[in-house]
C-alpha cells in the first residue's frame, strides 16, 4: 500500500501511518515549510518505508500514485480546499481512496462557559478565518466536497474529540486553544480583528479556567472517505 499524507507537518500523523501499512508499504508525507519537515525527517529518520517532501497542498505534482491519499485538519486552513482536494484526486490511483479529516470550529464546546476573554478571541478568531475564506463549517461540507471532486462511494463517520477532567488526555487535548492563541492568534491580531491585549488576556484566562473550573471539551470533528473511479 502506498500513501500520501498531505500537510504532514512534523509527522506526527505519517508516522503511524507508515506503521500501520508496514515493510511492504511506502509512505511519503509533504508539507510547505521546510522546518516541520526537518523535524519530522529526524523523528523517523529510522523507518524505510517513510520519507518526507516539500510540495505545496494547492499545488501537488503527482499523478494517480498512490492507493491513499489522506489529509487531516489541513483543508480548514485553506481558502480553496477544493483545488487541494483535486490536486489529492489527481495524486490518487483510480480505485483509490481519498481519506479528509477535518474540524468544524464554529460547533465547538465546553462545560462550563469558558471565560469571557476567550470566547471573545473564540468569536475573532471565527471571523478572521471566515474573513480570509476559510469555512468553520467544513466538517459537515465534506461529504459533498469529496462527491463534487468526482469521489465514488463516500462515507463519512464522526471523530470528535470529547475530553473530560478524568481522561488521561484532558491536559493534552485542551492545550489545543492556547496554542491557537499562541500562533493564529497574533495573525488574528495583526488583520485587525482583536487587540493583542485581549489576545494576551484571553491566553490567561483560558489557563486559570483550565486549571480550576473547566470540566468538559467537545470538538466537532468528522472524517469523509471517497473512491476514486477507475479509468475508462
Amino acid at each position: 500500500m502506498s500513501v500520501l499524507d498531505v500537510g504532514c507537518g512534523t509527522g506526527v500523523i505519517t508516522g503511524g501511518i507508515a506503521q500501520a501499512v508496514g515493510p511492504t508499504g511506502t509512505v511519503v508525507g509533504v508539507d510547505v515549510s521546510e522546518d516541520l519537515l526537518a523535524h519530522a525527517a529526524a523523528k523517523h529518520a529510522g523507518e524505510a518505508n517513510l520519507s518526507f517532501e516539500i510540495a505545496n497542498v494547492v499545488r501537488l505534482s503527482y499523478r494517480d500514485a498512490f492507493g491513499v491519499v489522506t489529509a487531516a485538519r489541513v483543508l480548514q486552513w485553506l481558502g480553496d480546499p477544493m483545488s487541494a482536494l483535486a490536486g489529492m484526486v489527481a495524486a490518487v490511483k483510480p480505485g483509490g481512496r481519498i481519506v479528509a479529516l477535518d474540524y468544524s470550529h464554529a460547533k465547538a464546546r465546553w462545560e462550563p462557559e469558558p471565560p469571557v476573554a476567550f470566547t471573545r478571541f473564540y468569536h475573532a478568531f471565527l471571523d478572521w478565518r471566515a474573513d480570509a475564506g476559510m469555512d468553520n463549517a467544513i466538517a459537515d461540507h465534506l461529504a459533498a466536497m469529496l462527491s463534487n471532486a468526482g469521489l465514488l462511494k463516500v462515507e463519512v463517520t464522526d471523530e470528535s474529540e470529547l475530553t473530560t477532567r478524568s481522561d488521561a488526555e484532558f491536559d493534552r487535548r485542551m492545550s489545543l486553544w492556547p496554542s491557537v492563541i499562541a500562533t493564529r492568534g497574533h495573525q488574528v491580531v495583526a488583520d485587525g480583528m482583536l487587540e493583542e491585549a485581549e489576545r494576551a488576556a484571553a491566553g490567561e484566562a483560558f489557563m486559570q479556567w483550565l486549571a480550576t473550573d473547566a470540566e468538559l471539551q467537545s470538538m466537532y470533528l468528522l472524517a469523509a472517505t471517497g473512491e476514486k473511479p477507475q479509468a475508462t
